[in-house]
């Protein structure tokens, strides 16, 4: 389960996220669908959403130091934020990642 999903204007800067999961578990499907969601509705073309599979890429878990999945790490812009969970909340979601509705 290595998808990466680009959806980017390249007239605007993107926003750079990696969600970490743990293979096809309810919590990771869910994480999945749930920032996907959020992407769709709120991110049009201004988003690079990558997801590893833990079990697959243990090392890049390892050197994000992620302990916790799923885990949804905000690389870009600065500053980094790491949000642990499902994602449900998408409310909580977006304003720890600087997205307005």
């Amino acid at each position: 389960m290595d998808l990466h999903t680009t959806l980017n204007d390249d007239n605007e800067e993107k926003l750079e996220l990696r969600l970490y999961v743990s293979g096809m578990s309810a919590r990771s499907m869910e994480a999945i669908e749930n920032i996907r969601k959020l992407c769709d509705e709120y991110l049009n073309n201004k988003v690079e959403l990558e997801i590893i599979d833990i079990y697959k890429y243990p090392e890049l878990a390892a050197q994000q130091q992620v302990v916790f999945c799923p885990s949804l790490i905000k690389t870009y812009p600065l500053p980094k934020k790491i949000l642990v969970g499902t994602l449900s909340n998408s409310e909580k979601v977006m304003n720890a990642l600087g997205i307005s509705k």
